[in-house]
């Protein structure tokens, strides 16, 4: 099981090499508009229960959560985890890191 973190510097990096991780923004719509990491589909936080059957896929998957400064991406990975997904890693720093 992954539950190690990753740093924005990590996942620039990653993604400046042409990899293409599984990333989740849990912020709101509008959070999301304004800036947004590519490729990151957007589940706020308060409807990822509802969205979980469509996640389903990815439960052996290494899926990265972020929001705007790591906190509700914190309780996001938490709850990936108790439903059975074993390898989330939280955005430290979330986009605040991911852009500064």
């Amino acid at each position: 099981m992954i539950t190690t973190d990753i740093t924005a510097d990590e996942l620039k990096e990653r993604l400046n090499n042409g990899e293409t991780p599984v990333i989740i923004d849990v912020r709101e719509p509008w959070e999301y508009e304004e800036s947004r990491i590519e490729g990151a589909k957007n589940i706020p936080l308060g409807s990822l229960p509802q969205q979980l059957e469509d996640l389903e896929d990815l439960k052996d998957q290494e899926v990265i959560v972020q929001c705007r400064s790591g906190a509700r991406s914190a309780n996001a990975k938490a709850f990936l985890q108790q439903n059975g997904f074993s390898q989330v890693r939280n955005l430290l720093g979330g986009i605040l890191a991911y852009q500064g």
